[in-house]
């Protein structure tokens, strides 16, 4: 029988936290484990600045950035799932398409995916409407 390895088992524990539900609560964690993941997940040596997928990503000419697209707009679905107003979704969809096409830039791309981050961007439309319409759902983070 194989032994589980210290990875295999982290990875099953991460998965594991993953909320499938449909109630506000449970996306409102995958969103957040989602803008984390693409935008703070990885630490920069050396400082204490944090860039994610989406900015390792735009390294790669123009597919990375397509990915990095799809993957924002994950969230964007997430908040239809929310019944959010159309307007904030065009808004998210905004964020998202602007990151997109900078990253198209070399270089200037780079740059902007590190400074311009459209998924905080969205989480934060996202827990402005959770907090006004499903109060139940916020969360006090301690650090």
């Amino acid at each position: 029988m194989a032994r589980t390895t210290r990875m295999a088992s982290g990875a099953k524990a991460a998965a594991a936290a993953l909320p499938l539900g449909t109630h506000a609560a449970d996306v409102r964690r995958r969103i957040e484990m989602m803008e984390h993941l693409l935008e703070r997940s990885v630490p920069i040596p050396g400082t204490k600045a944090k860039v994610g997928l989406d900015a390792i990503l735009g390294l790669v000419p123009v597919g990375g950035d397509l990915i990095a697209a799809l993957l924002g707009l994950y969230i964007v679905w997430e908040a239809r799932n929310l019944k959010m107003p159309a307007t904030t979704m065009m808004r998210m969809v905004g964020n998202v398409g602007f990151d997109w096409l900078i990253g198209l830039v070399p270089v200037v791309g780079d740059a902007a995916d590190f400074l311009f981050r459209s998924n905080t961007r969205n989480l934060r439309l996202i827990k402005r409407h959770l907090d006004r319409h499903h109060p139940g759902t916020a969360t006090v983070h301690q650090r």
